[in-house]
């Protein structure tokens, strides 16, 4: 325990916990995950079907996955324990809400790193590619047949893919994600005015249209790879759309069990109207999951 000064002037105990090696676990598992979702795409998409031993990239993945699950559960545990054993402080309080803070902030560069080269092949690369300002001919070596439109549904290999239409799948999960945040608002409130049960049961719808969310994802995906020949490699649009959209699909998937786990916490009566930062948190990270799918709904799928 560590004391610091408080506004008043007096000092508070600062909770320090022990060394772990959690953390040196969760970077094992994300070295295995990077590497195995890696190899596994570069299997499927057959840069690599000549080798042999190449299965080993999904157990890779696999293993990366139940290792940071396994890590994030004990952590996250311990947490909780820690926090209903009254060892945390105001400072600590504050201390957390910084970090939430700027593990917002890194998601939001996450992001804008996609978004900007989305950004830069739309307004540049494909209009260079057309022969748009060119001072060279270097697009009449490169695709002399290329076609300055986007989104690119001709890959250089000549195969043709269709765009994902943004009136259908995706109109009703935009529908979702939104109705989703004003249900989570709305449980926020009631468990600031101390109404459990109604906090409760809106948290649960919350949670409900996360997972709807998510299938019907996994149904516009499934549409795209059997009817539309929209995949990962069908040129730069199937690349840019199978990116943005998937990594936020995994940022809901995790949204989805943080809310999940505030679920079964106020089921247990751990949060009170003066302390539920935890619940604060995960609320943060749902709205900005949001708020990210509406720039995709509107740059990926309508413009």
């Amino acid at each position: 325990m560590a004391n610091t000064p408080s506004n008043n002037g007096e000092y508070e105990h600062y909770y320090v916990p022990e060394q772990s090696k959690l953390p040196f676990i969760g970077s094992i598992a994300l070295g295995l995950i990077v590497f195995g979702a890696a190899s596994t795409v570069h299997q499927n998409s057959g840069l690599y079907a000549d080798k042999a031993g190449d299965s080993y990239g999904l157990w890779v993945l696999l293993a990366g996955i139940a290792l940071i699950i396994g890590m994030l559960w004990t952590w996250w545990s311990n947490v909780i324990d820690e926090s209903l054993g009254g060892l945390y402080s105001k400072q600590m309080d504050r201390s957390f809400r910084q970090g939430m803070m700027w593990f917002i902030t890194s998601e939001v560069m996450f992001f804008a790193a996609f978004f900007g080269a989305l950004f830069y092949i739309r307004l540049f690369v494909v209009p260079w590619l057309g022969g748009e300002g060119a001072k060279v001919s270097t697009h009449e070596l490169l695709w002399p047949d290329f076609v300055n439109v986007w989104p690119l549904t001709l890959t250089p290999g000549g195969d043709t893919t269709t765009a994902m239409p943004p009136w259908g799948l995706p109109l009703i999960n935009t529908i979702i994600l939104v109705t989703s945040s004003v249900t989570l608002t709305i449980s926020h409130h009631a468990l600031i005015a101390g109404n459990n049960f109604k906090a409760w049961t809106w948290l649960f719808w919350t949670v409900a249209l996360g997972a709807v969310f998510l299938y019907l994802q996994g149904v516009e995906y499934h549409h795209a790879y059997t009817e539309m020949g929209l995949t990962l490699d069908a040129g730069v649009y199937g690349s840019t759309f199978f990116m943005l959209t998937g990594f936020h699909g995994m940022h809901v998937t995790l949204g989805t069990l943080m809310l999940l786990v505030m679920l079964f916490r106020m089921a247990k009566g751990h949060f009170t109207p003066e302390k539920h930062f935890a619940f604060e948190a995960a609320a943060w990270y749902w709205h900005f999951v949001d708020v990210v799918w509406i720039g995709l709904f509107i740059f990926v799928y309508c413009l």
